[in-house]
Order: C-alpha cells, then structure tokens, then sequence
C-alpha cells in the first residue's frame, strides 16, 4: 500500500455477520462460520491512534464512544472507466441517504482490510472472484468519528446485486455525470475524499 495521511472525514460500516464459536481477535476468524444479526452487534476491530489492533468492540459500542476503528473503500470501475456510485439507505447510520463513491465498511475483528474490502463488495454489490488493487491508507476524523481507513479499487462488468438494508439504488456513472450529480447532491465526505485523491494520484500517474 501507499502512504499513510491524515485529513478530516468520517467512518462508516455496513456488516451483517460476525464469526462465532472462535476468538474474534485471531486473523482466522472473518474464514470461520457467520451467524445473521444486526448491524449495530457486529464486532468491530478497534484500533490506537498508530492504527495497531488492540480489541474489539460491537459497533453501536464503536459508534457512541467514537472509538478509533478501521474501514475499507472500494472504487468499482467497469472496463469502459465508469464508476459505480450508489445511494445510502435512509436507515443507516451515518450519512443516510447520501451518495457513496465507494463501496465498503467497517472491518470486522480477525478480519485484515483486504478480506474486509472483498466481504463488503459481495455483500453490498454481489461481486466476487474479483480482484482488488490497493491504493493507499489514510487516518479520517470527524466529530465522533475516528477510523483508519484502507481503499482500493477493482473493475467489474457483471451483474450488480444490491443489498436493499444497506443500498438505495446505483449505477455505473462517468466522472463527468458524477461530478455533475455532487454539485445538487450530497456525497460522504470520506468517499468523496477516497475518490479525489485516487484521480489526483493515479488518474495523473496514467497520463504521464
């Protein structure tokens, strides 16, 4: 991965499974069964401030100390370079009803990000077998918000299956379209900022 920064934004999760019957502070434990629960029980790595593990918490105890904790972005291209940006439901917890750049969410105990990128993928959007690109770390902080976050980005031009707790609606959008839509409608700062710094780093890198 790149480099690691730190700028200003918000987390966000959207799990509905956590290992059960093993340590859920071994890295073995996002391979092992998953029992259907609520969003707010999941069990979230909680991180210090250097971004190491040191626990884990369930995520409505996460979410009311605003305890640091780790989140992934995944951008999902298409192979004529058109982004998949969907709409949040009204029911989550952050940002309700936003547009979302990327998909993604809190990563889980026992999980590494990479595992958490491509859980969330196949849950939010069906996709898998899919191979992901890292891109970069970088530290998000908002008011009670703290999470160290992890993006990456894939193509994909298969059937999109949306999770209907967690994602309103979506499609594949040209930037141009997308931009265009953020200037009347309102997009979560911290995928807006994982997707402007990945055109500002690695849209430039291809035109060189």
């Amino acid at each position: 991965m790149g480099g690691v920064e730190q700028v200003a934004g918000v987390g966000d999760g959207k799990r509905r499974y956590y290992p059960q019957s093993i340590s859920l502070d071994t890295p073995q434990a996002a391979q092992y069964r998953f029992v259907h629960m609520g969003a707010a029980d999941e069990i979230v790595a909680i991180v210090d401030e250097n971004n190491t593990v040191i626990g884990s918490a369930p995520r409505r105890e996460m979410r009311a100390k605003a305890l640091p904790h780790r989140a992934t972005y995944v951008l999902v291209f298409n192979s004529r370079g058109d982004l998949y940006v969907q709409k949040r439901t009204m029911t989550k917890d952050v940002f309700p009803g936003y547009y979302d750049p990327a998909a993604g969410g809190v990563v889980l105990a026992g999980e590494e990000y990479e595992q958490g990128a491509l859980r969330e993928v196949e849950e939010e959007m069906g996709i898998r077998g899919v191979p992901l690109t890292p891109l970069f770390q970088f530290y998000h902080q908002a008011e009670r918000q703290r999470v160290w976050g992890a993006a990456f980005s894939c193509v994909y031009d298969g059937a999109v299956v949306l999770q209907e707790e967690e994602v309103e609606s979506g499609a594949f959008m040209s930037l141009t379209d997308m931009m265009r839509l953020a200037e009347t409608e309102p997009f979560t700062p911290d995928g807006w900022y994982v997707l402007q710094r990945y055109l500002a780093e690695y849209r430039t890198q291809d035109k060189e």
